[in-house]
């Protein structure tokens, strides 16, 4: 596994209920809607703390697919089949490859919250990543994030593996501490 490897990866993912696609300029409009919706509950989230324009939202998506081009990350927008609602982003990202392993993150759309479309999109792209040869997935949240630790334990089934102190700076600049779990592929 390599960059090469990444830059070769599909960039369409499908599950019962959704399609997850590497972003586009046409995702624009969804994610300005998602953000701007969403604003409420991205306090952890440090590229979402203000409004966005339609301007950031087109610049978000090219510069996502430049990542995925050059084969620096993996990124998927993922929208629900029956009518194409945007669901949320989820990215695999700081890749090792010589482990290999990366982390995982994922913003959700808040009205899509309760129908476990996050999860069902998270999985995917943790099945695609153990296809493609990782051998750990890590997801890493603030300590004080308990929804997203919650999500990482108890929706994903990840493991969790520790407290890494002052490991970055939250959304606010401050230095914080942060929960890491991880998981493996099975068998």
């Amino acid at each position: 596994m390599n960059h090469h490897t990444l830059a070769r990866a599909s960039r369409r993912l499908e599950t019962a209920r959704l399609l997850l696609e590497a972003p586009a300029r046409a995702h624009a409009a969804a994610i300005y809607d998602s953000v701007n919706t969403s604003l409420p509950t991205l306090g952890f989230i440090a590229w979402a703390q203000a409004p966005w324009t339609l301007e950031r939202a087109i610049r978000f998506c090219e510069g996502g697919l430049k990542m995925v081009d050059d084969g620096e990350c993996l990124i998927f927008n993922a929208f629900r089949r029956d009518d194409r609602a945007f669901v949320g982003r989820i990215d695999l990202h700081t890749f090792d490859f010589e482990v290999p392993r990366a982390e995982i993150g994922y913003v959700g759309d808040a009205r899509q919250t309760g129908a476990g479309l996050m999860r069902e999109a998270v999985l995917a792209v943790v099945a695609f990543g153990f296809r493609l040869g990782l051998a750990r997935i890590e997801a890493i949240s603030e300590v004080d994030n308990h929804r997203a630790l919650h999500f990482a334990e108890h929706a994903l089934g990840f493991r969790c593996e520790g407290r890494l102190h002052h490991r970055e700076r939250n959304a606010r600049g401050d230095l914080c501490d942060q929960m890491m779990f991880a998981t493996f592929p099975s068998g």
